[in-house]
């Protein structure tokens, strides 16, 4: 029976629950992204397109178990028996203190935990409805197992500390391998060669575990020798075809530098080793591999640059940041190193970004065909028509001296990194699958309690979450990444610590499994959290710790404290205003 009286109650969890799922996308999801843009492995639409589809497959697919964990692990749903309607109206409240507190953070620039947002709001109503004695802040005693660290609200306190701590050391092992193992070898290439395939069976198997571990609308009944066994087995069979098809192509293109090939050829395999010698290039042909360090200098470089404009008596120059130049001054001041002057004039042109919206037509009515399009362009393609990786390099108080930062990271052979950015396409997938899976849930969970009392006035046990709600949340999360999300990552990447594809992979497989793991024990970590403590990982293994940017990090961990008080105090006096609220009678 349908409690017609509270349909506005219900229509306005429709829309602030799809609020909380767009600021998911526009927040959290560019988490999973930021590195791949920012390392030059993905365009920024590619990477869109990307997570569009992992974002919403993850949800769809595999969202449906978590979204009861938040919803009854800190408030016992019990509570309200005797008033479900006061519980309906409690996650309405949570979950619009949640999205008002992202809406802000996103606003602000501010990369925050989705996930803590919504318990932040769950703990709110909970302390106004029921009493802060009544909320579970720890784990009742003869708890045993990980129900002792992902039970209440001490969940969170440990999440802080669990789930940058263990992305930091999952990804710097990755990347301390991929580093004295190939980067820093002779013939880097080549140790690739033998490296890559490994790493995308390894990948393979992580996605294939959390598809078996978290399960969704379907059914796993094997042992667990059985799941273990079809785990291994699916990583070894992905990395066979990757060593059969993708990798002859990349021995064409990175080392017989065979222009011709374009990726459509991959799935001719061997038969393209069969191909002759690669003819002469066109003239006007720039190479198929591009530098992925393009506008970062090396310390030397960096030296080179600012002691030239300081002898042009040029003090701001020295400090200020790359222009329009900036692509291509490393190539510049290479070729300058003897002479103490650089002039602009000597570096290479870098061609503009063309924009997908364009300019707006001008001198025309508003009505007219042609600046309507231009409207219908703009609404769509906005989001997608940034310049990500110059964004990044914006010069504020939080950047301090980028500029410097990347130079005390090291650069590594640009064909090798080449191989590992196919890597980190399928490690940026994986993670964005695994985010649609877990967060998801901080959305349509408190939405699902919502519309399950509204439509049966009873608090049901276990429920089910419909799949129509998944597809909500989902849609609303795509719709989120693909309007706002670059404004997320502008303060990610290459604003922490420069990054590369050989970079971006370890963080990327790092934070995917530290959330897998986190699926596993039912701990809800925020892939925030994950790949922040992945860069910072990462940026370490630089062996020097001025490589990170410090002030960045300290900002997006404050951002972490400050979420769960203010959600809860959003939630707590919108709940203790209309339950203690003066009536009309």
């Amino acid at each position: 029976m349908v409690l017609a009286q509270y349909d506005y109650l219900f229509a306005i969890g429709v829309i602030f629950a799809f609020l909380d799922a767009w600021n998911i996308g526009a927040n959290d999801v560019a988490n999973s992204w930021a590195t791949s843009v920012a390392s030059r492995s993905l365009t920024l639409i590619q990477a869109m397109v990307g997570a569009s589809i992992m974002e919403f497959s993850g949800a769809l697919g595999v969202g449906a178990r978590v979204a009861d964990t938040i919803r009854t692990k800190i408030v016992s749903p019990d509570l309200y028996k005797g008033s479900p309607e006061v519980l309906l109206l409690g996650m309405l409240c949570a979950v619009i203190a949640s999205s008002v507190w992202l809406t802000i953070a996103t606003r602000i620039g501010l990369p925050v935990s989705t996930t803590h947002s919504i318990m932040g709001g769950v703990i709110g109503m909970g302390i106004a409805s029921v009493g802060a004695e009544k909320v579970t802040w720890v784990a009742k005693p003869g708890t045993v197992g990980t129900e002792v660290i992902n039970t209440g609200v001490v969940s969170v306190f440990m999440a802080w500390i669990i789930a940058p701590g263990l992305s930091a050391i999952f990804a710097s092992i990755i990347f301390l391998i991929t580093k004295y193992g190939v980067m820093l070898r002779k013939n880097p290439v080549m140790k690739a060669f033998a490296l890559v395939p490994v790493y995308f069976g390894v990948t393979a198997s992580l996605l294939v575990m959390l598809l078996l571990w978290k399960g969704g609308s379907y059914k796993i009944e094997l042992e667990d020798n059985q799941l273990a066994a079809v785990i291994v087995c699916s990583g070894i069979g992905w990395a066979l075809i990757i060593a059969t098809f993708l990798m002859p192509w990349l021995w064409r293109v990175v080392v017989k530098e065979d222009w011709q090939l374009r990726w459509y050829h991959i799935p001719l395999g061997p038969l393209l080793l069969r191909r002759g010698e690669v003819p002469p290039p066109p003239a006007d042909f720039h190479g198929t591999i591009r530098n992925f360090y393009e506008g970062h200098l090396t310390r030397e470089e960096l030296e080179a640059k600012r002691a030239a404009a300081a002898a042009r008596n040029d003090v701001e120059a020295a400090g200020a940041p790359e222009t329009v130049n900036e692509g291509n001054i490393a190539d510049a001041i290479m070729k300058s190193k003897n002479s103490s002057d650089i002039e602009s004039d000597e570096l290479a042109h870098v061609p503009e970004k063309k924009s997908l919206v364009g300019p707006k037509p001008e001198g025309i009515p508003w009505y007219s065909a042609d600046m309507i399009f231009w409207y219908v362009k703009k609404a769509l393609f906005n989001g997608v028509d940034q310049d990500v990786v110059n964004m990044q390099r914006k010069k504020d108080i939080l950047s301090g001296d980028l500029e410097e930062k990347h130079a005390r990271a090291a650069h590594y052979d640009n064909k090798a990194e080449f191989m590992y950015s196919f890597l980190q396409i399928m490690t940026a997938c994986t993670a964005s699958f695994t985010h649609g899976a877990n967060d998801v849930s901080n959305a349509i969970g408190p939405f699902t309690t919502i519309y399950q009392i509204w439509q049966t006035e009873t608090i049901p046990k276990n429920p089910e979450v419909p799949i129509w709600i998944l597809a909500f949340g989902g849609v609303a999360i795509v719709i989120g990444l693909w309007t706002y999300g670059y404004h997320i990552m502008a303060n990610l990447g290459n604003r922490l610590t420069l990054n590369s594809p050989s970079r971006g992979f370890s963080m990327e497989l790092g934070s995917a499994i530290t959330v897998i793991l986190a699926t596993r024990l039912k701990l809800p970590v925020s892939t925030t959290q994950c790949i922040t403590g992945a860069i910072v990982g990462v940026g370490l293994c630089n062996g020097d710790w001025r490589a990170l940017n410090w002030r960045m990090i300290a900002w997006i961990y404050g951002g972490w404290i400050l979420t769960l008080p203010a959600a809860g105090i959003i939630s707590g006096c919108l709940m203790g205003f209309i339950l203690n609220a003066p009536s009309w009678n």
